[in-house]
């Protein structure tokens, strides 16, 4: 969503802005790295969300990348790892670092982040060493699918979108893209990463 951040709170480690949407204030929880890339108050931010629905309450969360956010959806699948600790994660590690960290099994680097203790690293590092790889490019010769990947990104932000998970979206459209080869439209790539998450 495109808004203005009318202010912040919290900002060293995770903590929270609030952003206008057409007149109407929105309380959004994020990770440092998101609060330190939405720049000054009264500036206009893009954010990408994630709303948490629980039984006595709304959360929305806001990332600076569409990436933060996959990424974020992929911590919290491992049972143990709630919104808070996947934001300290997505904290205290770049991206890439927490990339390499799942690739190597290198759980002491995840469990720099507040919050997490050495048993919940070694199950985050164990649950998703291969789903990162398939995410961020680390595993096979995967591309990065990031926003910044233009009809990758997209394609597989659809796929997402559609209920697959990042890292099942991310590959699928990386074999798309492998079958139908640099410049493929977006269409094409979506119809072809569908068959193939699908099977």
């Amino acid at each position: 969503m495109i808004a203005k951040l009318t202010g912040r709170l919290d900002s060293s480690g995770a903590g929270h802005a609030v952003i206008d949407v057409g007149g109407v204030g929105y309380l959004v929880e994020a990770s440092a790295r998101t609060l330190d890339a939405l720049g000054p108050v009264g500036g206009d931010v893009t954010i990408h969300t994630e709303m948490l629905v629980g039984e006595d309450f709304l959360r929305l969360l806001g990332f600076a990348k569409a990436e933060e956010r996959d990424w974020f959806r992929l911590l919290t699948s491992v049972q143990g790892v709630g919104a808070k600790v996947a934001l300290a994660i997505l904290s205290a590690l770049e991206i890439g670092d927490l990339q390499r960290a799942l690739a190597s099994g290198d759980s002491a680097m995840i469990a720099r982040a507040n919050g997490v203790g050495p048993k919940l690293a070694q199950r985050i590092t164990h649950e998703l060493k291969d789903k990162a790889g398939a995410l961020g490019g680390i595993a096979g010769s995967s591309p990065t699918l990031s926003a910044a990947s233009g009809p990758l990104g997209d394609a597989a932000a659809a796929l997402t979108g559609l209920g697959f998970k990042p890292g099942e979206a991310s590959a699928a459209v990386a074999a798309a893209n492998e079958e139908l080869g640099a410049g493929a439209s977006l269409d094409a790539l979506v119809r072809v990463a569908l068959k193939k998450a699908a099977k």
